[in-house]
């Protein structure tokens, strides 16, 4: 749920020049404003929010010292992981679910009262911090309604440009005995808006981290994935030193 009406919330104090977690799709909540015409039972699915991150997030910034910023309404009210004018940024339709309330909506107030605070305070925060290495931290579900494909990857990472940071994870990751997917499930390259504005734009590296959702449904799962994503992100962090 949202604090004083904004859509993000930050758990942790950045140390400058250390790492810090973007988390774009915590959350399901949607104002009660804001109808959006779908059963309540889809809210608690893929479609609305990426099942264990807010979990995960919270755990990196209260215990593995990973201060997070996190986002706090649904992916269906506004997108945050999409520029402003794309027209998925409210959704209509989501894994064969049509949205009813976001036909029609208005894009303006969407777009002004969640999506452009979430961004410019996401900003401000990582102005101050400097961070080496930014962990945006996603999960993906192992499988979609409307269509079949193979997607066998316990844990991806995604890029666009800059796959420096990536690199390293991958191998990590893998070094885990862990299946590994390389700008899987989906690619970095079509849908990297969050790591395009805030750190491909500044020269700044970058995890994108998809974990399937069906190894973080529960607290102990999300406090092992927590761990072990922080000490992947350290070790990555090393690496980019040239230690």
């Amino acid at each position: 749920m949202m604090i004083d009406d904004k859509p993000y919330r930050q758990v942790g104090e950045p140390v400058p020049g250390k790492i810090v977690c973007v988390a774009d799709h915590a959350s399901n909540y949607v104002p009660e404003d804001i109808p959006l015409g779908i059963p309540d039972r889809l809210l608690d699915t893929h479609i609305a929010v990426d099942i264990g991150v807010n979990g995960m997030a919270e755990r990196l910034a209260r215990r593995h010292a990973i201060p997070a910023h996190i986002a706090t309404v649904s992916r269906l009210v506004v997108d945050l992981h999409r520029t402003e004018d794309d027209p998925a940024a409210i959704p209509m339709t989501s894994d064969g679910h049509t949205i009813p309330g976001n036909i029609g909506a208005d894009r303006e107030m969407r777009l002004d009262r969640f999506h452009r605070p979430y961004h410019e305070a996401l900003a401000k925060w990582l102005d101050a911090a400097q961070p080496e290495l930014i962990v945006a931290l996603h999960t993906f579900t192992a499988d979609l309604e409307s269509k079949e494909e193979e997607r066998p990857w316990e844990v991806g990472l995604l890029y666009n440009q800059d796959d420096s940071a990536a690199r390293h994870a991958m191998r990590l990751f893998g070094e885990e005995g862990l299946t590994v997917g390389d700008n899987q499930p989906y690619s970095g390259k079509q849908l990297n808006a969050t790591m395009d504005r805030h750190a491909e734009a500044h020269g700044r590296r970058y995890l994108t981290i998809e974990i399937r959702q069906d190894l973080v449904q529960t607290e102990a799962d999300q406090s092992r994935w927590a761990a072990l994503v922080a000490d992947i992100a350290n070790r990555t962090a090393l690496a980019l030193k040239g230690g």
